[in-house]
């Protein structure tokens, strides 16, 4: 970890990072582990969607367009993959030093793990006390498939004139950010896991802590009382 990275607590350098594409299964493991091994789980998507927006319209000021934000038919309908793609990866950097704000106030006696795709391989890389402390999740297509049908929260409604173009955009989207993710991993020699769906979440789950194993407490033991 860089010694200019500002860490008042000690946080930053014993955070778990699992990054990677969308449809992954990232907040189900990280969830897991944390109840096993007594962590805290810090939720990028959750956030960044609500605890982030101030910043988010502060910078949209600052930077000359309109607080309210872009509307919904540019954002998902009138635009191509490849664009919201580069568009995305350009706002990580930004994002993650608000993530990284959102940790920096985190006191714990063990380990934070931090999950979502906006925690970019070569964003943790400069900050993280060995690259062992990441792994990158990506969905192989059929269990992102299956992620579009069980989740809810992947359906456009009338909020944008064609839902269905929305709808595959998005997913193009999501998969060019999360081979990207997956290139920049294996360039800096982070962890690849590709989740395919033949394992449960748990099975996934005890990869992850494996991989995670010199950086973990011993887990928890939980004796059904409440």
């Amino acid at each position: 970890m860089s010694t200019d990275v500002w860490d008042p607590f000690g946080t930053l350098r014993r955070v778990l990072w699992i990054g990677g594409g969308q449809w992954a299964g990232k907040s189900t493991v990280a969830r897991l582990l944390a109840v096993r091994y007594g962590l805290t789980a810090y939720h990028y998507d959750y956030h960044d969607a609500r605890g982030h927006n101030d910043r988010r319209i502060a910078r949209r000021v600052a930077l000359g367009r309109p607080p309210e934000g872009p509307d919904l038919e540019q954002v998902w309908v009138d635009t191509t993959p490849a664009d919201m793609a580069e568009e995305t990866l350009a706002g990580f950097p930004v994002r993650f030093e608000w993530a990284l704000d959102d940790l920096r106030a985190l006191v714990s006696g063990r380990p934070v793990i931090a999950e979502g795709w906006g925690l970019r391989p070569e964003l943790v890389a400069q900050i993280a006390g060995s690259l062992g402390q990441m792994v990158v999740m990506v969905p192989a297509p059929a269990f992102r498939d299956r992620q579009l049908r069980e989740l809810s929260r992947t359906a456009f409604g009338h909020e944008v004139s064609d839902p269905a173009r929305a709808q595959r955009n998005r997913l193009e989207r999501d998969r060019l950010v999360a081979e990207d993710a997956v290139r920049s991993a294996r360039r800096l020699g982070i962890r690849v896991i590709e989740v395919d769906g033949s394992q449960d979440a748990a099975t996934v789950a005890d990869l992850v802590a494996d991989h995670f194993r010199p950086y973990l407490p011993p887990p928890e033991v939980h004796d059904g009382m409440s």
